[in-house]
């Protein structure tokens, strides 16, 4: 009996990493009904990465936090024993934002630093910040003051909400906030390398997204430059080399402020791989099916097919990919798929946000993997170098 490990990332605007990995496997029974199959649902660190956890071993729980703009909003976080993980997309996320309305300047990351200190009061030891996908450009500013930093005016009052209030701040104490994650591993996952500050900082190549102007740029970065010598004339010594890390830039500045707080930059795709178990079903698997709604060149850069693709080789077990659209020249692409199926080579039809068109569309393509890759050919003959089901 063929084993067959399905474990997608999100089609993002269209269907969650498990909505995907159950159109596969549809598809796939229906052609080889005698396949064994397991699904994983996988994340990067961005958005889909609670949603990821709790289809696997985690749970979910609910919490209300501070969102960007100062509102409250429910977010869900994953819970395993002692380790917890909090989503910074779903705590103060471009799609938390009232009314969609983006706030460049003002919004905050206070509700990180509430979801961390729900953590601490559940006893635990492991903390994984998935980082992606914000609406923030504070240098992790409010996760800092809600932990209990001092940030704050000449004039002794807490400063303001979001990067904007930045250029006000001139008295930093960390000690509380240090204090309150001490003897906890604090786990910053991210697939971006950015610094905090310059041309590829974040306010710069992520400020636009979140509805920066080009002034409002100048004056996130400046902001961030003098948090930056405000920590370091407060005695933070190292304050300057973590601003030139990378990952530094990572959410808006909150790798930035979780590395203050000793936390540990961790390629995302690689360590939610390890932490949702992939390798386990890796080792007991003859075929992989992955997949994402876009593969292209940021794919190569380590993003989660190729890089669960990278672990299958080492398993030696060949994989295969589905995607909503495939941009990578078919020689990059075979260098880690042994096919790639694309939606927008099934359809005339927009799918990118139809999820039902999606969903027929990845049935489809489970069909067609068992049947070449299977079962046999079309024409019912099955090379040697594919599986064959007894």
């Amino acid at each position: 009996m063929v084993s067959v490990l399905i474990a997608p990332d999100k089609f993002k605007g269209s269907l969650s990493a498990d909505d995907v990995a159950l159109a596969v496997e549809r598809g796939l029974l229906q052609a080889a009904p005698h396949a064994r199959v397991s699904r994983l649902a996988l994340a990067d660190g961005g958005e889909g990465s609670v949603a990821a956890a709790c289809a696997g071993r985690f749970r979910r729980e609910e919490i209300v936090v501070t969102g960007p703009t100062g509102r409250p909003v429910t977010a869900d976080v994953a819970v395993h024993g002692r380790t917890v993980l909090i989503e910074a997309a779903a705590v103060c996320g471009l799609g938390v934002l009232p009314s969609g309305r983006k706030a460049p300047l003002t919004a905050t990351s206070r509700g990180i630093g509430q979801a961390i200190r729900h953590a601490l009061a559940t006893d635990a030891d492991t903390i994984v910040l998935a980082l992606g996908g914000v609406a923030t450009t504070d240098g992790g500013a409010g996760l800092l003051q809600s932990l209990g930093a001092v940030l704050a005016r000449e004039d002794g009052r807490p400063i303001g909400p979001g990067g904007g209030a930045l250029g006000d701040l001139h008295t930093v104490g960390l000690a509380d906030a240090r204090a309150a994650l001490a003897g906890v591993d604090l786990i910053l996952a991210t697939d971006v390398d950015n610094p905090l500050l310059g041309p590829t900082g974040t306010a710069a190549v992520y400020g636009p997204q979140k509805g920066a102007s080009a002034d409002d740029v100048r004056r996130l970065d400046d902001g961030l430059g003098s948090f930056v010598r405000r920590l370091t004339a407060a005695g933070v010594t190292e304050a300057a080399s973590l601003a030139g890390t990378p990952g530094a830039g990572s959410a808006g500045g909150l790798g930035y402020a979780g590395m203050l707080l000793g936390g540990r930059v961790r390629p995302g795709a690689d360590y939610f791989l390890t932490l949702l178990g992939a390798d386990e079903l890796l080792a007991t698997s003859d075929l992989v099916v992955t997949g994402e709604g876009s593969l292209d060149a940021q794919s190569l850069a380590g993003k989660l097919p190729v890089a669960l693709a990278r672990r299958a080789r080492r398993h030696g077990t060949e994989v295969h990919a589905v995607a909503g659209r495939c941009t990578l020249p078919a020689d990059r692409a075979a260098r880690h798929f042994r096919s790639v199926q694309a939606l927008t080579d099934l359809t005339d039809q927009d799918c990118a946000t139809d999820s039902a068109l999606s969903a027929r569309l990845l049935t489809q393509c489970g069909r067609t993997l068992a049947g070449r890759w299977i079962t046999g050919c079309a024409d019912g003959k099955a090379p040697a170098d594919r599986l064959a089901l007894p």
